[in-house]
């Protein structure tokens, strides 16, 4: 199944509190919950100002429709098509 990371425009994400994060991320889970196992959030990174959310998804469309759902920015959508680390220059 492919694996996308969703770039979301958060203003002050980075200053969230511990609360606006849980509720943030209880809304989600719920979404996805409801739109079935084919979609699955993994983590998030957070910065000052965006969140860098890595999912698996069958396709664009469901990382959407769960932006759409849940009132969540989707400003940037990219399919990841291979993953390095340190070991990959061995």
């Amino acid at each position: 199944m492919p694996k996308f990371i969703i770039e979301r425009e958060v203003p002050g994400a980075g200053q969230m509190s511990a609360d606006e994060l849980k509720n943030l991320t209880s809304a989600s889970c719920c979404i996805l919950r409801d739109m079935g196992p084919e979609i699955q959030w993994q983590h998030s990174y957070v910065t000052d100002d965006k969140l860098y959310c890595v999912y698996i998804a069958p396709d664009e469309k469901a990382i959407i429709e769960h932006a759409e759902t849940g009132g969540f920015p989707a400003n940037k959508i990219s399919k990841i098509t291979t993953t390095i680390d340190p070991t990959t220059g061995e």
